[in-house]
């Protein structure tokens, strides 16, 4: 996993100055009554709406679509709003670390959903019809506690699996994991019927919509699936990787290109050299790039790719501007499945 190199961008006196200047409760709402939800990136945040309704407006604190939530400072304001919150929705897994470290700072105690936690719990579903909603239940008095983080790997025991997934190497991006996605949505849920109890009939309701909008995606990856099983491709960075396992692709970047950019590190020459000629050999039908965190190596991939002919898909960290997190996944699995028809 990348190592995060997130920074709260404050010290740790200065964010406990402005807890203490907070309003904050301590009991789930702020003291004038209001629930205050904030999420460390729109796309939670966006996932955190759907199920708000117009009940309560999420705030989200990365929002840029240049922003890299890897290398994120967090502003003071940033701290205020997360000490202030009500609830606290974010990636986990070192991910948005500044999130850990201004609750841990802090000492702030808004309930949490810690979308990484679920994952690697197994909590969420299949999707498929049958799906009973309960299971994407928060699991019960979920607040933040420091010493559940420190010294966290979040490397899954071997043979440990999440919806077919292989976790011998667990991949935070887990916002391309929709049944990931699911579990936020009943967990946001279940937290918010606990802090509005007269709105939990919608809650629960919004997170079962939400659930069926999901098959929206999960009908273009079957589609991909069925039609392009084991295509191989390649990433620049391993963003896409639950995309990539959902539709049957076979991703064949260079382990040793894959780790070093998963763990923050220039690849070697050697990784270099062996992911490029995979491209110049044509030896992959699609190129899966992220923007937001491009550099001189993937750009060279990026332009290695486009003199190869071989399409080029841009998976994100964050939402473009005036779509949600639905509408985000399908038009990104709709792109890579006209890649895939392209390259035939």
């Amino acid at each position: 996993m990348r190592a995060a190199t997130a920074t709260v961008g404050l010290t740790c006196a200065a964010a406990l100055t402005l807890a203490a200047c907070g309003s904050d409760s301590g009991d789930g709402a702020t003291g004038s009554g209001e629930i205050r939800v904030v999420a460390s990136t729109n796309v939670w945040g966006s996932v955190a709406q759907a199920v708000a309704g117009d009940r309560i407006e999420v705030q989200s604190l990365i929002t840029e679509p240049s922003a890299d939530p890897h290398s994120y400072e967090a502003s003071p304001a940033d701290a205020a709003a997360i000490s202030d919150a009500s609830l606290v929705v974010y990636n986990g897994g070192g991910y948005d670390q500044f999130v850990d470290d201004i609750l841990d700072s802090t000492g702030a105690g808004a309930a949490t959903v810690d979308a990484m936690a679920l994952f690697e719990s197994g909590t969420g579903s299949d999707l498929d019809d049958g799906h009973d909603h309960s299971a994407g239940s928060a699991p019960e008095d979920e607040t933040h506690a420091s010493e559940e983080h420190e010294g966290e790997t979040h490397a899954a025991e071997e043979g440990d699996a999440h919806a077919g997934h292989d976790h011998s190497g667990v991949n935070e991006h887990v916002w391309y994991d929709l049944a990931a996605a699911d579990a936020v949505a009943h967990a946001v849920a279940d937290r918010l019927a606990e802090l509005d109890p007269a709105g939990a009939d919608t809650y629960r309701a919004n997170a079962d919509a939400f659930h069926s909008q999901l098959h929206e995606v999960t009908d273009v990856t079957a589609a991909i699936a069925a039609a392009h099983a084991n295509t191989p491709v390649a990433q620049t960075e391993s963003i896409g990787h639950y995309l990539v396992t959902s539709a049957k692709l076979e991703d064949r970047t260079p382990a040793d290109f894959t780790n070093a950019i998963e763990n923050g590190t220039d690849p070697s020459p050697a990784a270099i050299a062996a992911t490029r000629q995979l491209l110049l050999d044509k030896q992959v039908d699609v190129l899966i790039h992220n923007p937001q965190t491009e550099d001189k190596v993937s750009r060279d991939m990026r332009a290695t790719a486009d003199s190869a002919g071989i399409p080029v898909v841009e998976v994100t960290e964050t939402l473009p501007e005036g779509v949600d997190y639905i509408q985000w996944q399908k038009q990104t699995a709709e792109a890579l499945s006209a890649a895939l028809d392209a390259a035939r």
